[in-house]
């Protein structure tokens, strides 16, 4: 035993010279994290697309002396993965847009952070990427306004406006994208642009004041009602959370296969809502806007207390220049259900059985302050079920349009299954007001449940894309 702990001790002794060698370590050892050199390249890459100015972002990630007061705030939400803002599960589906940043370069910002935000050698930093100012698709090929100003009130509820814009195209035209600009961040909470086709054959042509007395018909033998200009859901209307099991499918409105709806708006082209990406989608796949169309604006306005306040929104294109395949937008929704007070997990499901083999291209979830996950699945006609996306925990500030790096192929005959899951609980800190019963409607204060699909038909082939300078340009 004595010899045991003696040739310890010796072990011991000589362990501690061979460390006592070694040369001390210190922070100064430590690779040094710069902005110029390590962190405004993925900054540049991740983050300028929204912090730049004239964006919503509340600070530019150009330049050091923008980044360095926000440093400590960056590094929170990159470790909590807030930022960039990314919500679908991993496990299902591949998305072109994902914009999870990954562990190396949230390590480095980090590092950065933690060793004092440090600015380096400016000679070491990267050009800062180029935008076209204030447009995210780049420099459109055209851009149609609204008609004028609108003027916004400073007192009462939301508004739901639309503006009819005649474009005066002489042949159809394609594009390749488009992007939604509102005229005043302030005031306008989405955007959403429909193409409205001349009408065909001997149909009439309907005036303004015709197409809108036609919807307050629509709406008058319908479930929902106007409350100023805002449609909602009447409080008497059945309920159905489980869309799937009512022959609608969950939908209030009537719709054709392109998705156009009663209210004889037309086709979806684009949208803008807090945090939605510009419509940019594969070459060849393309949105078609027929000869002689209108667009149809429809803006939902939020009031800004105490100030009259002025907007005249926008929506850029870029042209196709090659054609092959038609897309096509589809709102599979729910307009029935009721969310109990208090509820913390109300689910309810929307269907929509697919007419065609198809090859669905993108996905967006859509609810309100209340919506807490969305999942989207597909039930193919031999039963087995794929889950195409799913998101759970949704945002309602991010209303993210998921492109699939491979557009999916759905045979005719698949149930296109949306599934939502509603918190209208006192624990949700959004929720405007727990006590109530929740149903669909266009204020924030109501809610939604859609599950908006594009998608292509594959019998469906276009012609080349047309020659340039035979259309008027707004």
């Amino acid at each position: 035993m004595k010899r045991a702990a003696v040739f310890s001790a010796a072990a011991s002794f000589i362990l501690a010279l061979c460390f006592a060698c070694l040369p001390a370590s210190s922070s100064s050892d430590a690779k040094k994290i710069t902005f110029s050199k390590d962190v405004a390249p993925l900054l540049f890459a991740n983050c300028a697309e929204c912090h730049r100015a004239g964006e919503a972002a509340p600070f530019s990630v150009l330049s050091y002396k923008e980044t360095r007061p926000w440093a400590r705030s960056i590094k929170e939400k990159i470790i909590t993965r807030e930022m960039p803002p990314w919500h679908a599960d991993p496990h299902y589906g591949e998305f072109v847009n994902d914009r999870r940043m990954s562990q190396k370069d949230i390590d480095t910002i980090v590092a950065w952070v933690n060793q004092g935000a440090l600015e380096g050698d400016r000679r070491d930093l990267p050009p800062a990427p180029q935008f076209t100012d204030g447009w995210a698709i780049g420099k459109p090929d055209m851009i149609i306004h609204m008609p004028a100003d609108y003027t916004l009130e400073a007192a009462g509820p939301d508004e739901i406006q639309y503006f009819e814009v005649p474009t005066s195209f002489k042949e159809d035209v394609y594009v390749q994208m488009a992007e939604a600009r509102p005229g005043n961040r302030k005031i306008v909470h989405h955007i959403i642009a429909f193409v409205q086709p001349p009408p065909k054959g001997n149909q009439p042509k309907l005036s303004k004041e015709e197409i809108e007395k036609y919807r307050e018909q629509m709406i008058k033998d319908s479930i929902f009602y106007q409350d100023g200009t805002l449609t909602r859901t009447k409080p008497d209307a059945p309920v159905y959370d489980d869309g799937c099991a009512i022959a609608s499918g969950g939908s209030g409105f009537k719709r054709d296969g392109s998705g156009q709806d009663d209210f004889n708006l037309g086709t979806l082209l684009c949208g803008f809502a807090p945090g939605m990406n510009p419509a940019v989608w594969e070459t060849g796949t393309v949105k078609k806007i027929p000869a002689g169309s209108k667009l149809i604006f429809q803006v939902h306005y939020s009031k800004v207390a105490g100030r009259v306040e002025k907007d005249r929104s926008m929506v850029g294109l870029k042209l196709a220049k090659v054609t092959e395949k038609q897309l096509l937008t589809r709102p599979v929704s729910n307009n029935y259900f009721r969310i109990p007070p208090g509820a913390e997990r109300h689910k309810v499901t929307a269907c929509w059985k697919v007419e065609d083999n198809i090859h669905l291209v993108s996905l967006m979830p859509h609810m309100h302050y209340r919506g807490a996950a969305m999942e989207i699945t597909a039930i193919h006609p031999d039963g087995k079920s794929e889950i195409l996306i799913n998101v759970p925990n949704y945002s309602f500030s991010w209303q993210t349009v998921y492109y699939l790096k491979r557009p999916v192929a759905i045979s005719k005959g698949t149930r296109i299954v949306v599934t939502a899951h509603y918190d209208n609980s006192a624990r949700n800190k959004y929720n405007p007001d727990p006590t109530k019963a929740v149903r669909f409607g266009d204020p924030t204060y109501d809610d939604m449940m859609i599950g908006w699909i594009d998608y292509t038909i594959d019998s469906q082939q276009i012609r080349p894309a047309p020659a340039s300078g035979k259309m008027a340009q707004k």
